[in-house]
């Protein structure tokens, strides 16, 4: 299974492709999708899409992973946030690929053992999981990199997908 990791955001939407295979897995790529802060939203969201399309059209991801949003103080920030995850699962349900959502805590649960674990502790074990040589950047790209992990663990199970018909 080819898993697509979506950390959602405006400026950065942090993005990983992942195989999973036999409990094995293979990193594919990963990277971001940046926009500039002074760009009108519409342009960013825009900018967003294309870039998600491009994603799948390029790595042909049997499932995408999305983390859901997580509300701190700042409301306008959020509306923003959610704004681009619209059209990130847009891209995705266009396109035909199962979205599946998850937390924060279910993403750090998956990865790290325990919900309340620091980012620090999440970026370490997607290196390690990974195998990779040095921890991804930015950490928005590490996140996408454990989102698609954990649906790996949870979302990618025969079980999953009995329960979700």
């Amino acid at each position: 299974m080819i898993i697509l990791g979506i950390d959602p955001g405006l400026a950065i939407v942090g993005w990983g492709v992942i195989e999973y295979r036999n409990t094995r897995f293979r990193t594919i790529a990963y990277g971001s999708v940046q926009t500039p802060a002074g760009m009108r939203t519409e342009e960013r969201l825009k900018q967003i899409y294309d870039g998600i399309n491009e994603l799948i059209e390029t790595y042909r991801p049997d499932a995408m992973a999305v983390e859901e949003l997580f509300f701190n103080t700042n409301i306008t920030t959020g509306i923003r946030v959610a704004e681009a995850r619209g059209v990130i699962l847009l891209a995705a349900e266009r396109a035909g690929i199962k979205i599946q959502e998850y937390t924060p805590l279910q993403v750090k649960q998956a990865v790290v053992g325990y919900g309340r674990a620091e980012k620090k502790q999440v970026i370490t074990m997607v290196t390690m999981l990974l195998g990779l040589k040095a921890p991804p950047k930015p950490d928005d790209t590490a996140d996408a990199l454990a989102i698609a992990i954990c649906h790996a663990h949870s979302g990618g199970s025969r079980l999953a997908d009995y329960y979700n018909k």
